[in-house]
């Protein structure tokens, strides 16, 4: 073997030795913000690693995308406008008796 096939090989499997960890990695970017979407949505958040095998992740964005969420919806406050400015000007200060 030459030197240059032995020094591609050892790349090679450089590569193949941090190719797991790069995976768990990517997993992790994925997985933990599906983890709090599925949650905040009310479903079960371990549906969030069925994001790992191809297709079912579309197929979960569609159940996400078009299903009743069981979360109840904050009441809003009305919205009032800001407030209106008096039409008068305000009444110079009250002097006492000279």
């Amino acid at each position: 073997m030459d030197p240059q096939n032995a020094q591609a090989m050892h790349l090679a499997m450089a590569m193949l030795a941090f190719m797991p960890i790069i995976g768990l990695i990517f997993a992790a970017i994925v997985i933990i913000p599906l983890w709090v979407i599925w949650k905040k949505a009310g479903f079960s958040p371990w549906l969030s690693l069925l994001c790992i095998f191809p297709l079912v992740n579309l197929v979960m964005l569609y159940v996400l995308a078009f299903s009743e969420w069981k979360v109840v919806p904050v009441q809003q406050i009305p919205y009032a406008g800001p407030p209106y400015p008096s039409p008068y000007p305000p009444a110079p200060p009250a002097q006492g008796p000279r």
